[in-house]
């Protein structure tokens, strides 16, 4: 391939517009007890186009890291999730310069046969969030050295919460540092067997559950304080500092994944509720807590 092929692949992939994110309701499967949630079917020439939108970003990078030197090409399948559905690490984009350090895992969903445009939109996605975290820290080491110079660093990677036949949660992860540090988490929680995505309120009948969850959390923050007070939150009825903005409720759309005991879990990023030592909080809810708000126990038990 010529440097002017390549220059015409970047342009595509550039030009190529990223479809919105997949988010299937699942209500009516867990009310059928397995059944499907959505229209299984639609146009193979629609189905063709979002594949090959996919395929073109995949050849783009690819080639992109096999001629520059600051990327390292790194594919490795991890164990297979699930008898049909995997995960793995499809590429790694690394660069160590002295004082400038990138370490970016993309993970690329594989086996969702009977909806491949989830499949395709969850890893465009990946490739996606990986292009701009790496695109933002070249810029920001660029001025660094116009400016003379300084310490920079940005890692993500993932992380598979669970992985049993039912369901695979994953969390991506960025760790951003700059004199500290940020860690910021993202989860994906896709039902193997109707493949479809799991999104927080599909979870439930109705929005009842922030309210009910957000004062399990509150109270398990006050708790957590009182068995080791180097634990803070900012919550009322801990001492957290004027001025500090205290945590009230989740909201409609919080982070969350499913752990291997199918208990729900939600998640902060660092310095969300808490101080940054604390670094990414979670708190597991209590299943039966919200068993009544439920649409289902197929997810949460």
């Amino acid at each position: 391939m010529n440097k002017q092929d390549l220059e015409q692949l970047k342009q595509q992939y550039r030009d190529t517009p990223i479809p919105k994110e997949l988010d299937f309701v699942v209500r009516k499967a867990l009310q059928e007890n397995g059944g499907t949630t959505m229209e299984s079917k639609r146009s193979h020439k629609g189905m063709k186009i979002a594949a090959a939108s996919v395929a073109a970003a995949f050849v783009v990078i690819t080639a992109g890291a096999n001629i520059s030197p600051v990327f390292a090409a790194t594919l490795g399948n991890v164990p297979v999730v699930g008898s049909l559905v995997k995960v793995l690490t499809f590429r790694e984009y690394t660069m160590d310069d002295g004082t400038y350090h990138a370490n970016l895992k993309t993970p690329a969903v594989e086996g969702l046969e009977s909806n491949k445009p989830l499949e395709n939109s969850l890893n465009q996605k990946y490739l996606e969030e990986n292009k701009k975290l790496y695109e933002q820290f070249e810029a920001e080491v660029a001025e660094l050295k116009k400016n003379g110079g300084g310490h920079l660093g940005v890692d993500s990677g993932y992380e598979v919460k669970c992985d049993d036949d039912a369901i695979l949660s994953i969390g991506r992860y960025v760790v951003n540092t700059v004199g500290s540090s940020s860690t910021t988490m993202k989860y994906d929680t896709i039902d193997k067997k109707n493949q479809v995505l799991i999104t927080l309120p599909s979870l439930f009948r109705d929005e009842q559950y922030v309210g009910v969850i957000s004062k399990n959390i509150r109270q398990q923050m006050i708790d957590r304080n009182k068995a080791d007070p180097d634990k803070i939150y900012w919550v009322e009825g801990i001492d957290a500092g004027e001025g500090t903005e205290l945590f009230q409720n989740i909201s409609a759309e919080q982070n969350f994944y499913i752990n291997t005991d199918h208990k729900l879990v939600i998640s902060f990023d660092k310095y969300e509720v808490a101080p940054g030592y604390m670094g990414v909080v979670d708190f597991v809810i209590p299943t039966d807590l919200i068993r009544d708000l439920l649409v289902g126990n197929e997810y949460i038990r």
